[in-house]
């Protein structure tokens, strides 16, 4: 007789005259599909992950700014970090500066937010920033602790070195989405320096007075970005071991550094220099000499990518100096 038939009209398996049923051959794993199975799955959870900042970088104070999205509305506190600013590209999304923001030229129309000692908050909040750039030891202490209260992302700055220079543009352009401007201004800057300090390399040390104000009587220390430009120049700063960074002196004590040279910063082009004290103590080298020397405060007081500028100018006055009998 016939084996019976499965539903199917295939015998069933197994039968009185085949024994147990053997177990179908394994299959060998197919590993390459099973990835091209997996990974759609894997880019969908994706989606539901928590996302993370698209930028992140931190301030001169430790701090770790963190934005959604690259600033579009900015406003900056100081002179020194608008010009920053548009050096690494971000200009258009500057929408408020403080006082004295007169570069470039464009800075000189947007809506000013006060200086360095009151700030109009309400002017700022009106603005609607996604980010604040402020001048850590140059703004208000107690009204940048009132900005902070606001909510809005701050960027706290402070510039010590030349390099810090650099360092900024690259992290201004990471906060605006510019980073190929960022990156090349500050290569450029950077080039600069070096090529300075090749060509002035080696020159006769001068002993320097730099004269920030006739009175008080303010210079300098060596942790001053001025002093770093005296260095490339081949020149001492001869209160440079001072405590404080811009610290009061007397005339007597300039008198008794007697140094080679004076060096202070015109304000504006027309603007007394304030060295007619200097020019009667005709006992001092430096005037004998007439080594009383000015130079332009906006490349070289202001911690911009100018700076190079103003410390080549620099550079060559003293080179002058040298020259002098």
């Amino acid at each position: 007789m016939a084996p019976p038939r499965s539903a199917f009209g295939a015998p069933p398996l197994g039968g009185a005259a085949s024994g147990p049923a053997k177990p179908a051959p394994r299959r060998p794993l197919d590993r390459a599909g099973l990835w091209r199975r997996m990974v759609p799955l894997l880019l969908n959870c994706l989606v539901w992950l928590p996302v993370h900042a698209a930028v992140q970088v931190k301030d001169d104070a430790g701090a770790a700014i963190s934005l959604a999205r690259p600033a579009t509305r900015i406003v900056s506190l100081a002179p020194h970090l608008t010009e920053l600013l548009f050096a690494a590209g971000a200009g258009a999304q500057v929408v408020g500066v403080g006082a004295y923001s007169d570069h470039p030229a464009a800075a000189k129309a947007l809506p000013r937010v006060g200086d360095a000692a009151l700030l109009d908050l309400e002017r700022i909040v009106a603005l609607k920033p996604d980010l604040l750039v402020v001048w850590r030891d140059g703004n208000s202490a107690q009204q940048l602790q009132r900005l902070a209260t606001l909510g809005i992302p701050v960027y706290s700055s402070q510039l010590g070195r030349l390099a810090d220079i650099a360092s900024t543009l690259r992290r201004f352009g990471q906060l605006a989405g510019t980073e190929a401007a960022a990156n090349a201004r500050a290569a450029g800057f950077e080039q600069e320096l070096v090529a300075l300090r090749e060509r002035y390399a080696g020159r006769q040390p001068l002993r320097v007075f730099y004269q920030i104000w006739h009175r008080p009587l303010l210079t300098i220390n060596d942790r001053h970005l001025i002093s770093e430009a005296l260095g490339i120049c081949g020149a001492r700063n001869v209160f440079g071991s001072l405590a404080p960074l811009t610290p009061t002196v007397s005339d007597e004590a300039v008198v008794a550094q007697d140094p080679d040279a004076i060096v202070t910063g015109r304000a504006g082009a027309d603007g007394p220099d304030h060295l007619d004290g200097w020019r009667r103590l005709t006992q001092l080298s430096a005037t004998r000499r007439g080594a009383l020397l000015v130079v332009d405060p906006d490349t070289l007081h202001r911690a911009s990518d100018r700076m190079p500028e103003g410390i080549r100018g620099l550079c060559q006055k003293l080179d002058a100096v040298r020259r002098m009998p």
